[in-house]
């Protein structure tokens, strides 16, 4: 009975009329044919990477944003207009895109070269070779091309925070090396201090431009929503007001469209299950509490050891009163470090993890003047109650601390 009435229920939802008219204009992933409120951005990258097709080296480039401003949208949009004209003129140009967020991919040279060498239909074996071995195929492999390679590196801080910056050294020095192939580097991060953190031989070698994408404000993020919900829904399927809302939610958490459109499609898949003919400011609502926890808890469980213990500090300070300083947790995350079995990271990099934590929006983090005494973080927590003690009971796991930290 039980298989039957399933049965019915799938035969039911097919039947049923969908909200969605193409769900894939809402996916991050997804290409639009216009870039909207980002035309500056797109003419300073056309502007650098157009001497490929005089088949000269571009300059590399860095691009530094906060989530969801529109950096690998501009980038990928601005290299397959560079790409159709290359085949066009039949200019010799290749451009490979990789996400170093991608496990199995990007956590070791050796693993990021082998996946450039599958670019080029190279298999090699997936442990075993010395890496300057592997690193002389793929020299030998490009050269054998005799074309430009414009490298796009994803969230590259995460390659060079897991396989470190030689990786990015020996990228840059292999130009010497070739003698009919070019390589160029574009490097996209989140965080807009990742360079400083590089050795100077490598910040040399690199020779970047550097671009900063800035947030989008409502109007901008509302535009946006405007645009790909009219491709993603049959007509009048959105409660009036609901884009405008969505975008609110979205300024609200430092310009992130990306977020947006993730809160419109889960938002409709929550309509969808209701049964419901539209989504309603409801459905929203839903969305945004569902979205909020997961993106927190999912952060939260992959930080490293110490991050935690920073943010179990900040929790515990701020439940104790409302905005603290940099210096009023410092003693508490020390005291939970000693407890985890953790070697204490100094005030100044707990300071560099409290700023990673605000721009992560899961802390509020104020600069504060102090006058001649310098300047200090105000910190307020970014997340409601009932997530913060989820996020507590977390970090009380992940730390081993059983008991109660308040």
């Amino acid at each position: 009975m039980k298989e039957k009435g399933l049965v019915n229920f799938f035969e039911t939802y097919i039947q049923k009329q969908p909200l969605f008219k193409d769900k894939n204009a809402l996916q991050s992933n997804y290409t639009p044919e216009h870039i909207s409120h980002r035309d500056e951005q797109i003419q300073q990258i056309a502007n650098i990477l157009a001497p490929a097709l005089r088949e000269d080296k571009p300059s590399n480039i860095f691009i530094f944003g906060k989530t969801g401003s529109g950096k690998t949208l501009t980038v990928r949009y601005t290299a397959q207009q560079l790409c159709a004209v290359a085949q066009q003129k039949k200019i010799p140009l290749k451009i490979i895109y990789l996400n170093c967020k991608l496990k199995k991919l990007a956590d070791t040279e050796y693993r990021l070269v082998a996946q450039l060498l599958r670019e080029y239909g190279r298999e090699i074996p997936p442990t075993g070779l010395p890496t300057d071995e592997v690193y002389h195929i793929f020299f030998n492999t490009i050269d054998k091309e005799k074309h430009n390679l414009i490298l796009i590196l994803d969230e590259v801080d995460q390659l060079v925070g897991k396989a470190g910056d030689e990786l990015l050294y020996n990228l840059t020095r292999i130009n010497s090396e070739l003698k009919n192939a070019k390589i160029t580097l574009i490097g996209i991060s989140n965080d807009l201090v990742f360079t400083d953190q590089l050795d100077p031989r490598v910040k040399s070698s690199l020779s970047e431009e550097e671009l900063i994408f800035p947030p989008y404000n409502a109007l901008q993020i509302q535009d946006i929503l405007q645009q790909r919900a009219s491709q993603a829904f049959r007509p009048e399927t959105l409660d009036e007001g609901l884009t405008e809302k969505c975008a609110a939610y979205a300024a609200r958490e430092h310009g992130d469209a990306r977020r947006a459109l993730e809160l419109l499609r889960v938002a409709a898949e929550l309509a969808e299950r209701d049964n419901s003919t539209k989504v309603h400011i409801k459905h929203l609502d839903h969305a945004e509490e569902k979205i909020e926890r997961d993106r927190v808890l999912d952060i939260v469980a992959a930080q490293p050891k110490q991050f935690q213990a920073a943010l179990l500090a900040i929790i515990d300070s701020c439940q104790q009163k409302n905005g603290v300083f940099t210096g009023d947790i410092y003693q508490l995350y020390e005291k939970y470090c000693d407890i985890a079995g953790l070697r204490p990271l100094t005030q100044r990099r707990i300071s560099d993890v409290i700023a990673e934590l605000d721009m992560l929006g899961i802390i509020n983090a104020k600069v504060i003047s102090k006058g001649r005494y310098g300047r200090t973080r105000e910190i307020t927590l970014g997340t409601n109650d009932a997530i913060t003690q989820k996020v507590k009971s977390i970090l009380s796991e992940e730390l081993g601390l059983t008991w109660n930290t308040s």
